[in-house]
């Protein structure tokens, strides 16, 4: 008995030597999170037999084009458990986050991207500075700009003979534009989050003309000069600056509106949306009311459903409504039936997109409360919304244009 217990013992013994020794990885864990790493590990090994990190990148990049960024964001994620130290994954894994609204994670990724290669490769810089404000900001963007001259200056320099480049593949190059854009950058914090601090205006004049030398003609660029001089009160150069910036697209956005084919052209050469919409804030400022006008029914033909602009082409029609009236209140006389008949479309023009602005405000749940009241303001001024519309706005557009000379009404606020 006392010999069989004791063999019983050795054996236990034996058993215990025999476990694996625990993966320190999940010491402390539950069951389930031990479960769940242990899956995580098996369908990394599985990737890993069937899929290159290259090919899941590739992966990834589909599924962003279809804006599909969860599944983009799986994909990535699995390169990155096959390359920990890959920098094109960690960029696209950033940016997903960012997509995502996970601003957290995606800080994260991109600090991880600058422990590794803190000084090439500009955009994770970039990026950064687009998370964060103020400051911050200035400090990423400003960075962000030194590595971005220095590749651009090995690039140069790293510039293979002419002939040899028609027979190779090159990567997505670097140019004056990216730089132009970076200081835009900077210059904006200086007209939004920085603007009361001391010297806001001059840093922001002087990365302005930083961006300029760079690129003279970009848009961009030509828009944020012609902010900043309205800013500053001088007006009639801030207007040059965005006439030159304004005329520089508006043609394009024309075109893409009267024909699909011109989808490539969109791209290359409109501005975002939002800045356009900006554009049209400052030429409504600027009273050249015909442009605004232009602007404003290729963003309606873009998308329908932006309470902003149906707001701001309910405005401008109401202004040139105000501009059509001076004659007649300068003479003290009744309008001649053409003239009156101009002032009922432009009043029927300003109601019809401000009733519009009103009820998509409502239908989206909007909180732009100043927006909403001024209105009701010009709606009540102008004698009521229209009925009978449907509560989704379509694009067609009833607003002319006034071809009366430039008056003198106040510019709007912004």
């Amino acid at each position: 008995m006392g010999g069989q217990a004791k063999g019983k013992k050795k054996n236990k013994q034996r058993k215990k030597e025999n476990r694996p020794h625990k993966d320190p990885g999940i010491v402390g864990l539950t069951p389930q999170e031990r479960m769940k790493v242990r899956m995580h590990e098996k369908a990394k090994r599985k990737t890993a037999e069937k899929y290159s990190a290259e090919q899941l990148l590739e992966k990834t990049e589909e599924c962003m084009y279809r804006f599909d960024f969860e599944m983009a964001g799986l994909y990535c994620q699995r390169a990155l458990d096959l390359e920990a130290t890959n920098l094109h994954a960690l960029d696209m894994l950033g940016q997903i986050c960012s997509e995502l609204g996970d601003t957290q994670k995606a800080k994260e990724v991109f600090l991880r991207a600058v422990e590794l290669s803190p000084d090439t490769g500009h955009s994770k810089y970039m990026s950064l500075g687009q998370i964060h404000t103020a400051q911050a900001a200035v400090d990423y963007y400003t960075r962000g700009i030194q590595v971005l001259l220095s590749d651009l200056d090995q690039q140069v320099q790293k510039a293979p003979p002419q002939d040899a480049a028609l027979f190779e593949e090159e990567p997505e190059q670097l140019t004056e534009k990216d730089v132009c854009e970076a200081y835009c950058s900077v210059a904006e914090i200086y007209l939004t989050d920085l603007c009361m601090e001391e010297g806001a205006a001059d840093s922001c004049h002087q990365f302005i003309q930083k961006a300029l030398q760079y690129h003279p003609d970009s848009p961009e660029a030509l828009q944020l000069m012609a902010s900043y001089l309205f800013s500053a009160e001088k007006h009639q150069e801030g207007k040059e600056y965005l006439l030159r910036s304004v005329g520089s697209w508006l043609p394009a956005q024309k075109q893409a509106a009267m024909a699909s084919s011109s989808e490539n052209v969109t791209q290359m050469e409109i501005p975002p949306y939002e800045s356009r919409i900006a554009a049209a804030k400052l030429l409504i400022e600027a009273e050249e009311y015909e442009m605004a006008v232009d602007v404003l029914e290729g963003l309606l033909e873009e998308d329908d459903e932006v309470v902003q602009v149906w707001y701001l082409s309910g405005w401008v029609c109401y202004l040139q409504l105000q501009r059509a009236k001076e004659p007649q209140e300068r003479e003290g006389s009744g309008p001649a039936g053409e003239e009156d008949d101009e002032r009922k479309d432009l009043n029927e023009a300003a109601r019809f997109h401000l009733t519009k602005a009103k009820k998509l405000y409502g239908k989206l749940r909007c909180d732009d409360e100043p927006v909403l009241a001024h209105v009701e303001q010009l709606l009540g001024e102008l004698g009521g919304e229209v009925d009978g519309e449907d509560d989704d706005p379509g694009a067609e557009d009833h607003c002319e244009p006034c071809s009366d000379d430039d008056g003198d009404d106040a510019p709007m606020e912004h």
